[in-house]
């Protein structure tokens, strides 16, 4: 039996000018199912969906889906990869990625000549 595809989750992005912040739809997951990691310039979020039964009792016939979530974004290099934080509530991954300290705007004081 082949593995199942993977299910790539909604993402929407917002951004200010400290940071990107994604958030994702990753119903039916838990913390620990869930792996957030950068590989070079390249932000991967894999997770694994579950469902839990009643207590005290066997699993005879099942329809649920279990899915097994994987989304890939590529960082720019105005990200600081090295600080981004990751929440899970309520099924929603929350991920705030801030802006590199060169790449916030910043004023330029002009001088009289």
């Amino acid at each position: 039996m082949e593995p199942a595809p993977y299910v790539v989750p909604p993402v929407d992005v917002f951004e200010n000018e400290q940071a990107i912040t994604l958030l994702a739809d990753l119903p039916g997951v838990a913390r620990e199912q869930l792996q957030v990691r950068v590989d070079g310039d390249s932000l991967v979020l894999e997770a694994t969906a579950s469902t839990a039964g009643p207590e005290n009792m066997q699993l005879v016939h099942g329809e649920a889906q279990c899915p097994t979530y994987r989304r890939q974004f590529t960082l720019s290099r105005e990200l600081d990869a090295g600080r981004i934080e990751a929440q899970l509530r309520n099924g929603v991954l929350r991920l705030t990625i801030p802006k590199a300290e060169e790449a916030k705007p910043r004023r330029i004081t002009v001088q009289g000549g």
